[in-house]
């Protein structure tokens, strides 16, 4: 065990878990540092799960190898349930599901969506599709996550969908071009016809006029997704519930960044300097 991990308290695997979370330089730490201890862990662990995963699915292996890992880790969290997980970070899940209930099936879904990635991901999904990819990649972390910040039962699973469909579509506005770069189009595919936008390859669509029109109409329903969340927040226990609210007020920013920019520069990125997300979490009273 390291010194850090001593001075801390935390198991080798926890330290782990939380420099996989340091290294990624993401909102996610930003947003889950200010947590209690013990959810703290909870909320890095999980991350830590989904960045192994999502770096599979994104890696330059072959599809085969990709998926073949993926199993791997399908049978790791059948491991993880049995009680005897081997990978450190699913030993860094054993006391985190223990002591907040976490469920199987929303870890087995993530990896369905990573799934979905290792075979190159969507081009011009339904909006039905991009749906059950967003409850994957993000509804499912949502219902992690809810179950860790102590949501209301009858309330939590809709704050979930709510805001892991709200943050994954702005992901998904944020990354247009990344994505394009790797062959995938996450775009719905009644918005594209609507815009008269070729269901080609997604580089063809980058360059189509109606692409901004497009992405407008998108970031209006991701708008819609975080009023809908926010609404559930304001009736639930404030306190418990503040890394929902943490990653709500800095994802919403984010796409309200992404519409000022607009869409007809995709290739100009947006983000957010930790000097506005203090600034965001201090004006709503978050710290």
């Amino acid at each position: 065990m390291s010194q850090a991990a001593i001075e801390t308290g935390r198991t080798a695997d926890q330290e782990l878990v939380a420099d996989v979370v340091v290294k990624a330089r993401t909102s996610f730490y930003w947003a889950m540092r200010l947590l209690p201890a013990a959810k703290r862990q909870a909320m890095f662990a999980v991350y830590a799960f989904c960045r192994v995963v999502d770096d599979i699915a994104d890696g330059d292996q072959p599809a085969a190898t990709k998926l073949r890992q993926l199993q791997g880790w399908r049978e790791e969290i059948d491991r993880l349930y049995a009680g005897n997980a081997r990978n450190p970070i699913a030993r860094a899940l054993i006391e985190p599901v223990r002591r907040f209930d976490l469920q199987r099936a929303d870890f087995l879904a993530i990896i369905d969506g990573m799934d979905t990635d290792a075979q190159r991901g969507l081009v011009a999904p339904t909006m039905s599709e991009l749906e059950l990819y967003c409850s994957r990649v993000a509804g499912a972390v949502g219902l992690l996550s809810v179950r860790i910040f102590g949501a209301p039962p009858a309330t939590g699973p809709a704050l979930a969908r709510a805001l892991g469909e709200a943050v994954q579509l702005t992901n998904v506005l944020r990354d247009v071009v990344e994505d394009a770069g790797l062959g995938r189009l996450y775009l719905p595919r009644e918005l594209l016809e609507k815009h008269g936008v070729p269901l080609g390859p997604p580089d063809a669509a980058l360059r189509h006029p109606g692409l901004a029109r497009v992405c407008d109409d998108l970031a209006v329903t991701a708008d819609q997704r975080f009023k809908e969340a926010a609404a559930l927040l304001r009736n639930m226990p404030r306190r418990p519930l503040k890394g929902a609210r943490i990653i709500l007020i800095v994802y919403q920013r984010l796409l309200q960044r992404l519409r000022q920019r607009g869409f007809t520069r995709l290739d100009e990125p947006v983000s957010l300097s930790k000097a506005e997300k203090l600034w965001l979490l201090l004006r709503h009273g978050i710290v």
